[in-house]
């Protein structure tokens, strides 16, 4: 793509791809747009012979319809849910993905949030699919806003459980590295310091086996692949995690990560709630195999 005059990338977007300035933004944030082969912020000036490359897809103005699919609900109220997720489950739709989503069975039985989009609806943080356990719902708009904010402002206490490979030798640590889009395979994230945000996960050794270590871990930010991207990093990937793994031996059941627990202030009520969820049987039968 070329273009006479410099602009700002957003704007340029914007104008040709005829979509709304926010959502051009949003693509840039999400990786999807290379310039010369790079992520570029949205204030960079396009310039004359730049190459833009837009990895998304923009036809993807749909409805998302409510489907009938069983859900664990460990906690509700009349603002908020806790849903313990299964692993394989796709939290909110995306193109490529409209059904079978948490977000599909989340309307089938509840009137939710706006959120960032009709596509998130209710939706205040993500875990991956194939990650299992608790995470938060909103029922109302302002839930929502208040969810969010205690997020950012770190008062809410997410733990997980991980397997990862090789042995740890220390008995706790933390990995401060920050986190951006990978610039060869937008599917991956990665330890950069290229258009990156701060993250932050510590963790603490439960138990050592003979090639492998069950970890917790605590997130002080909540970047897209955290803990397997910093555990990657360090050389102790998540057992079976088919984008960060050491091999591509994986199984059907995805990575051995589990979001533990949650512990936070009722932002309405303002009562102290927490929240635990046990480890899935398939995680749970692994460690029995392993010693």
């Amino acid at each position: 793509m070329k273009k006479e005059n410099k602009e700002r990338l957003d704007l340029y977007l914007t104008s040709l791809l005829n979509i709304s300035r926010s959502k051009a933004q949003k693509l840039i944030k999400d990786g999807c747009i290379l310039v010369n082969n790079d992520i570029k912020s949205a204030n960079y000036l396009v310039d004359v012979n730049d190459k833009i490359v837009v990895n998304s897809d923009l036809n993807y103005e749909i409805d998302v319809e409510p489907e009938n699919i069983p859900l664990d609900i460990v906690y509700e109220d009349e603002y908020l849910l806790v849903i313990n997720k299964k692993s394989g489950m796709v939290v909110h739709p995306a193109p490529g993905n409209y059904s079978k989503t948490l977000v599909n069975a989340l309307l089938y039985k509840f009137n939710l949030s706006k959120g960032e989009s009709k596509f998130r609806p209710g939706i205040v943080h993500r875990i991956d699919k194939d990650t299992s356990g608790l995470m938060l719902v909103a029922k109302d708009d302002k839930t929502h806003d208040l969810l969010s904010k205690m997020i950012k402002e770190k008062k809410v206490e997410r733990k997980y459980i991980a397997l990862v490979s090789g042995v740890i030798k220390h008995d706790t640590g933390t990995i401060d590295a920050p986190i951006g889009r990978d610039i060869s395979n937008r599917q991956k994230m990665a330890v950069t310091d290229i258009n990156s945000k701060d993250a932050i996960t510590h963790f603490r050794v439960l138990k050592r086996y003979s090639n492998n270590t069950l970890i917790e871990c605590k997130l002080d930010t909540g970047r897209t692949h955290q803990i397997r991207v910093h555990f990657a990093y360090i050389g102790y990937p998540i057992v079976n995690d088919p984008l960060y793994g050491k091999n591509k031996n994986t199984t059907p059941f995805g990575q051995l990560l589990h979001s533990k627990s949650i512990k936070f202030f009722h932002p309405i009520t303002k009562k102290e709630l927490y929240f635990e969820s046990e480890l899935p049987e398939e995680f749970q039968n692994y460690l029995n195999k392993i010693n």
